[in-house]
C-alpha cells in the first residue's frame, strides 16, 4: 500500500500549487474512507477524522515536487521531463495516506485526527495560507507532528531535538550605487565594488562570531568593464538563524553596516530581505511525550528550512527527521530510498495518535 501510494505519486511530480494531478490523486485515495475531505484554500488537501472528541491532532505532509531532471533509473520515475520529486514528498504523502487507511479501521481515538496535504513547500509556503484559512482553529487542533525523510543519518530511525531543529531563513540583496569613471581617475568616482568587498567582509566576521547563524553571499554582479570603477554592485545571499533572537540582530547588523559602509565609501546602499520561513522550533513537553511512545534519537540541527514552522507559530508541533541513509542529497537527480523506511513513518504516526 505504502509503496503504491509513493510509486503512483513519484510517477507525476508537480510543482508548486499546481499539483492539480497530484491533489486529485489525494482526494481519490481519501473520498473512499470515513472522513471528510475538503480543499482549505487552492490546490491544498485536508481529510478530517472526526471521533468526537473535544480537541484534534493534526499530521501534515507536503505534496510539491522540483524542477529537477530524474537520473535515478528507476522503473516507475518521473513521467514529467524536467520535474521530479527529489525532496522525498512523495514519501510523505504515502506515509499519510497510509496514516488514513490506519484511522478508517478505528472506531474511538484520543482525539480527532487532521490530515493536512499542503502544496508549495519548495517555494512560496502552503502553510501560510492553509494556517491563514482557519483550519487549525476551526477543527480544534492543539498539536501538530510532521516529518521529512533525511539522507545522511542512519536508515530507518527516527530523530529530533527539543528547540531549534531548522533554521530561520531569508533572501538578501544588497544593491551598492556609486559613480563610474576611468581606473585612471578612480579618486573621483565612487567604487560600488569596493564597497561591496568590505561589507562581504564585515558581516562575514559578524556572523561568524555568533553562534546558531550563517550568512553567505552566493552572487555577485557588478560593473561594466575592467577599466572603469564599478558604478553598481549587487550581492544575492541568503541568512540562517536557529532562533528569532539571532536572526533580530542579524538583520539589525546589516542595517546598520550599510550605513556605515555607505557613509566610508560615499556609495548609496540598499538592503532588502524577503520574509522567509520562521524556524523549525519543537515543543519539547510534546517531544517528551512523543519519546515514551516511539524510539526517538537525538537529532543535530541543520541550516536547511521548513515552513512547517508556520504551523508551530499556531499550535505546539514537533518535526522528524526520517533516517533513509545513502549519499545522495535531497533535491539530487539521483534521490532515492529503501522504500521500507515508509513504514517506520507511518508506525511514528500510528504512535502518536
Amino acid at each position: 500500500m505504502l509503496t503504491e501510494y509513493r510509486r503512483d505519486l513519484h510517477r507525476m511530480p508537480e510543482t508548486g500549487w499546481q499539483v492539480d494531478k497530484t491533489a486529485a490523486y489525494v482526494k481519490r485515495v481519501l473520498s473512499q474512507l470515513p472522513c471528510a475531505v475538503f480543499s482549505p484554500v487552492g490546490n491544498a488537501v485536508c481529510a478530517y477524522f472526526d471521533f468526537g472528541k473535544p480537541e484534534t491532532v493534526a499530521f501534515r505532509s507536503d505534496m510539491d515536487a522540483l524542477p529537477v531532471t530524474e537520473q535515478t533509473g528507476l522503473p516507475f520515475a518521473s513521467e514529467r521531463e524536467g520535474f521530479m520529486h527529489a525532496c522525498g514528498h512523495d514519501g510523505h504523502m504515502a506515509i499519510l495516506l497510509g496514516l488514513a487507511q490506519e484511522l478508517a479501521k478505528r472506531t474511538s481515538a484520543a482525539r480527532n485526527v487532521l490530515l493536512i496535504f499542503e502544496p508549495a513547500e519548495e517555494t512560496t509556503g502552503g502553510a501560510e495560507a492553509i494556517c491563514e484559512a482557519g483550519v487549525l482553529q476551526k477543527y480544534y487542533v492543539n498539536r501538530i507532528f510532521g516529518l521529512h525523510l533525511w539522507p545522511g543519518v542512519e536508515e530507518g530511525k527516527v530523530f529530533s531535538r527539543e528547540g531549534g531543529l531548522m533554521s530561520r531563513s531569508c533572501e538578501v540583496s544588497v544593491r551598492f550605487t556609486g559613480k563610474s569613471v576611468h581606473i585612471a581617475r578612480y579618486p573621483e568616482g565612487k567604487d560600488a565594488l569596493y564597497a561591496a568587498v568590505r561589507f562581504v567582509d564585515a558581516a562575514y566576521k559578524f556572523a561568524e562570531s555568533k553562534e546558531n547563524c550563517l550568512l553567505r553571499f552566493g552572487k555577485m554582479t557588478s560593473g561594466e568593464v575592467r577599466n572603469a570603477v564599478s558604478g553598481e554592485t549587487v550581492l544575492e545571499g541568503s541568512l540562517r538563524c536557529l532562533d528569532d533572537a539571532g536572526y533580530d540582530e542579524m538583520r539589525n547588523m546589516l542595517s546598520d553596516l550599510a550605513a556605515d559602509i555607505a557613509r566610508e565609501t560615499g556609495c548609496a546602499v540598499e538592503v532588502r530581505r524577503t520574509s522567509g520561513y520562521p524556524p523549525v522550533i519543537n515543543d519539547a513537553d510534546l517531544l517528551r511525550e512523543a519519546k515514551t511512545r516511539f524510539p526517538i534519537y537525538d537529532a543535530e540541527p541543520t541550516y536547511i528550512t521548513e515552513d512547517f514552522s508556520v504551523y508551530q507559530r499556531q499550535v505546539p508541533g514537533v518535526f522528524f527527521f526520517l533516517g533513509t541513509g545513502g549519499e545522495e542529497l535531497l533535491h539530487s537527480p539521483r534521490f532515492d530510498f529503501d522504500e521500507r523506511v515508509l513504514e517506520t513513518g507511518l508506525s511514528l504516526f500510528t504512535a502518536l495518535l
